[in-house]
């Protein structure tokens, strides 16, 4: 045996002997120590115990599907799982995770929010202010209400009044004002401007016709005009713009004081009951909410005069 191979054998038997002594210190140190599933006992440079996530779990094969959907080799890889990203992680069931079909609520309506329409109704503002025109020397010039006048005049079809579509193409005269990107879909964004659009006629519409005269488009465009925050009504509680509510498989949204429903065909638990429900019943169902709605807010009005 030449030197050389001596000494590496014996640099070998000390490494293995400190291993040893190591692992005998390690099991005398957390021998009374408890760490819970996922977690392993480990010794600290002061020597002192403390509990780790498992470094690595022993390669056996048995499938368990956890409670997150996830498939893990066995129970070990599961709880190592919950440890490392410190998420409450359980076992379903044993085996492989089968693919589950959605019945939950669907994805939320296309609706437009306040914010959404008060950051419409600011580009308009900005834009129709940038068109005003001071008095000159020798030239009357033109302000805020004259500007309105002329685009309203524009795309009056006769009757001075101001639909949801007029107003919509009145809108898309600016391409700042119309782009409002809140969906991936750009469908979803076209709808959603003409919802944002009716959301801006009933701020000022007084007598409900769904058109505006130039006084209401006034009203609804004038800069000093704060637009009121409105509540959506359910079972005697108010909600705040954004809040849902779910209606078996389909989901409803609190926008503008209004709430909107999707109308989704509802799967398993909810097949049965799906079925039965024809879109008339949907429709109803949506109309008793804006019913409450009113009934709500014709009490607030109410109460506020007698105040």
């Amino acid at each position: 045996m030449s030197a050389q191979e001596y000494l590496t054998i014996s640099v070998l038997r000390l490494v293995l002997q400190h291993y040893s002594e190591e692992l005998r210190s390690k099991s005398k140190i957390c021998a009374n120590v408890f760490c819970g599933a996922g977690r392993e006992c480990a010794v600290t440079e002061k020597g002192e115990p403390t509990c780790l996530c498992i470094e690595q779990c022993k390669p056996h094969k048995r499938p368990v599907c956890g409670s997150n959907g996830k498939t893990y080799l066995n129970h070990c890889e599961l709880h190592r799982d919950a440890c490392l990203t410190g998420s409450k992680i359980q076992v379903d069931y044993d085996g492989h995770c089968k693919e589950k079909k959605s019945v939950g609520p669907s994805a939320s309506p296309v609706v437009c929010y306040q914010s959404n329409r008060d950051e419409l109704r600011r580009r308009i503002i900005q834009w129709l202010e940038a068109e005003i025109i001071p008095d000159g020397w020798f030239s009357k010039g033109s302000n805020y209400s004259e500007i309105l006048d002329k685009y309203f005049k524009n795309f009056d079809n006769g009757d001075s009044r101001l639909d949801s579509s007029e107003f919509l193409k009145f809108v898309e005269q600016n391409e700042t004002a119309i782009n409002i990107t809140t969906y991936a879909d750009q469908e979803n964004n076209k709808l959603l401007r003409g919802l944002c659009v009716d959301a801006l006629i009933e701020l000022s519409d007084e007598n409900a016709d769904w058109k505006l005269s130039f006084q209401e488009f006034l009203k609804c465009l004038n800069p000093s005009f704060n637009p009121p925050e409105k509540k959506c009504a359910l079972e005697d509680e108010m909600y705040a713009d954004g809040a849902e509510t779910e209606v078996d498989c389909n989901r409803c949204v609190c926008a503008c004081g209004n709430w909107v429903c999707t109308a989704m065909t509802c799967d398993e638990k909810n097949q049965k009951r799906a079925q039965t429900q024809t879109e008339e019943e949907m429709t109803r169902y949506v109309q008793e909410l804006q019913k409450h709605q009113e009934t709500a807010e014709k009490t607030k009005r109410v109460s506020t005069k007698e105040i």
